[in-house]
């Protein structure tokens, strides 16, 4: 009697914690999924440990809650992901879902006819307290088209505590004071910035934040879809400070032959080389895992200054340069008449939202992948002093300008990372690269 009598009282806890655990469920606001067999192609570029097994676990997470519902994931290599969803798309065989980087390219997809609209979806029920920066990321005009995940990657300044120290420099806040700490630092003996422009992407980063701060985003909005121009006065004034600072030294020797992936500028850094590096938040890490102890000894950070000139003129200076959301996924989600397939987007949000950006997938990037979700609540979960720098920059941005060789068309970025070559190179004045540019993106629209 005891026996069953234990069995019953067992069996009453696991029913009444399946019904508690089931209420839950039920008192979350998400689209109640389909019965019916069904099965989502999901194209995303996790081919390597950590992220590969975080992205696993969520979808493996999501299949097991809903049985009926089978995920076809699949891992593309990064390099030429772009290439073959435009193909997959040309050939009508599009992922139902699939990761991107938002901008240019989301913009493009919308339009073609690969992408759902999530703002009724979005509006309508539960998701995760994304930044501002970040749906202003995940959208293009004014509709929501993509769920945030992964987490931001800001471009900050990042420099020798040390060697500030010893020149008795203080951070600057504009770039005149920039240019003074620059030209400090080359009558100390040392070379102001630390660049590995044989990447080509690295020298952007340069000429984004000069345009971004001396026309916010406007400028690079007109140019891109050509009701301006890459020869407006924002970009050629970026192109000009650039090959200034290039004559005045503040460029590392051979910056044109170095590679960033071999960590090539950060060992400028540490052998006392160069003072400043201005580079993706992803550095940190990489700094942090050459040595924890060169990095709490002299790691600092701090924003790309302002233009004190262009916002006396009411330009904004809280335009960021980076990546607010990580990846981006959206959703190809349609019958073959054209009309939605409810079923299938509605299980395709219910993923994103509640299993890609839950707390077991954000910790485990947080943990695992020293990535920082796009969602309010885990700034204060930073305990690293330079990250918790790229946090409050980016959280509190009005924006966030994508990278142009992620935003830009593929045509268009190959163009613009030989043209960033030819600039810091001396080689092309800001004119003639602001020109190649033009011909580069009304080739791309019109094609």
């Amino acid at each position: 009697m005891k026996r069953l009598l234990a069995t019953i009282i067992t069996a009453a806890m696991t029913l009444s914690m399946f019904s508690v655990g089931a209420a839950a469920e039920e008192a979350k606001n998400i689209p109640e999924l389909t019965s019916e067999p069904l099965t989502i192609t999901l194209w995303d570029i996790a081919t390597e440990d950590p992220t590969k097994s975080i992205q696993e676990d969520a979808v493996q997470r999501f299949m097991a809650d809903y049985p009926n519902i089978t995920v076809n994931q699949v891992h593309q290599m990064n390099d030429n992901y772009k290439q073959q969803l435009i193909v997959a798309m040309a050939a009508n065989e599009c992922p139902n879902m699939y990761i991107h980087w938002s901008g240019g390219p989301m913009a493009e997809y919308y339009k073609s006819g690969f992408v759902n609209d999530l703002t009724d979806l979005y509006n309508t029920y539960d998701h995760p307290d994304f930044i501002d920066a970040a749906i202003a990321q995940a959208s293009y005009d004014d509709k929501i088209l993509a769920i945030p995940f992964g987490g931001l990657s800001g471009c900050d300044i990042f420099y020798n505590k040390v060697i500030f120290e010893e020149v008795g420099l203080e951070v600057p806040e504009t770039i005149d004071e920039l240019e003074e700490v620059c030209d400090k630092l080359i009558e100390a003996g040392y070379v102001p910035f630390s660049l590995a422009n044989g990447s080509k992407w690295t020298g952007s980063m340069y000429y984004m934040y000069l345009v971004a701060r001396h026309s916010g985003n406007d400028e690079f909005a007109a140019a891109y879809d050509q009701t301006g121009s890459f020869t407006s006065e924002a970009f050629i004034w970026a192109g000009e400070k650039i090959q200034d600072w290039v004559k005045k030294g503040y460029f590392n020797d051979g910056f044109n032959s170095l590679v960033t992936d071999n960590g090539e500028d950060r060992a400028l850094l540490y052998d006392n080389t160069c003072a400043m590096m201005l580079h993706g938040s992803w550095q940190i890490r990489s700094i942090t895992s050459d040595s924890a102890e060169w990095a709490q000894e002299h790691l600092g950070t701090f924003r790309f200054p302002k233009d004190a000139e262009a916002e006396a003129k009411g330009v904004p200076q809280d335009v960021e340069v980076g990546t607010a959301i990580g990846n981006g996924f959206s959703f190809n989600c349609f019958k073959e008449d054209g009309s939605v397939d409810e079923d299938m987007l509605n299980a395709c949000y219910v993923l994103a939202t509640q299993y890609y950006n839950d707390d077991i997938y954000n910790e485990r990037q947080m943990k695992e992948n020293s990535t920082i979700p796009s969602i309010k609540g885990f700034e204060t979960q930073v305990e690293d002093p330079n990250n918790k720098v790229v946090i409050d920059v980016f959280f509190n941005a009005s924006n966030v300008q994508l990278w142009y060789d992620q935003y830009l068309p593929a045509s268009v970025t190959e163009v613009h990372k030989n043209c960033m070559t030819e600039l810091f190179g001396l080689e092309k004045t800001p004119l003639e690269i602001g020109e190649e540019h033009d011909a580069a993106m009304k080739a791309a629209l019109a094609e």
